[in-house]
C-alpha cells in the first residue's frame, strides 16, 4: 500500500516498503543527499531530517512512520538562490569543515530556532547533543547559530 506524506513541502507517494528507513527512501528513491548515512544507529546526528517541525532521525524511522507528516530535508530547509538564516550563518562563520555533521547540526539548529527563536548558548548546546563532529567546529557552529537566531528577530 503506497504511503504518502509532504516532503518539503510538496505531497509525495511511494510504495518501497513501510520498513524501510525513511533515510534510505530520501536518497535512494527521492535523490536527496543532504541526510548523510553517518553510523546507522541514531548516534551521529548526520541522518536528521525535521518531521512535522521537529529533528528526527531518519536512519531509524521506518517510512511507515511519516505517512500523512511533512518531512523537511536540507534541500528544503533553502537553496542558494533564498538560503536559509542558518546556512547564511554558517557560511559567514565558516562553521563546518568536513561535512559529516554538517546536515544534522543544521537541522537540529533549525528546529531549535522553531521553537526558541532566541536561544542561549547552552540552548543550542542541549539541541546538539545527539550530533557528532569529528572536526572540532563546535565553537563556530555556536556562533553561527546565535548569528542565524539574531537575523530572524
Amino acid at each position: 500500500m503506497p504511503i504518502k506524506f509532504k516532503l518539503n513541502n510538496i505531497e509525495q507517494e511511494t510504495d518501497v516498503g513501510a520498513d524501510v528507513p525513511l533515510l534510505y527512501v530520501l536518497r535512494n528513491d527521492f535523490g536527496l543527499n543532504g541526510p548523510k548515512f553517518g553510523c546507522g544507529r541514531g548516534q551521529c546526528g548526520a541522518c536528521a531530517v525535521l518531521l512535522d517541525g521537529a529533528s528526527a532521525l531518519a536512519c531509524l524511522l521506518p517510512l511507515s512512520a511519516v505517512a500523512g507528516k511533512h518531512v523537511r530535508t536540507l534541500e528544503g530547509l533553502g537553496n542558494r538562490e533564498s538560503p536559509h538564516a542558518l546556512q547564511e550563518a554558517f557560511l559567514q562563520e565558516q562553521a563546518l569543515q568536513c561535512g559529516y555533521c554538517g546536515n544534522g547540526v543544521l537541522m537540529a539548529a533549525a528546529s531549535l530556532l522553531e521553537s526558541n527563536p532566541n536561544p542561549t548558548e547552552q540552548d543550542i548546546r542541549k539541541a546538539l547533543r545527539g550530533n557528532l563532529c569529528r572536526c572540532g567546529a563546535q565553537g563556530r557552529i555556536i556562533k553561527a547559530i546565535l548569528r542565524a537566531a539574531e537575523s530572524l528577530s
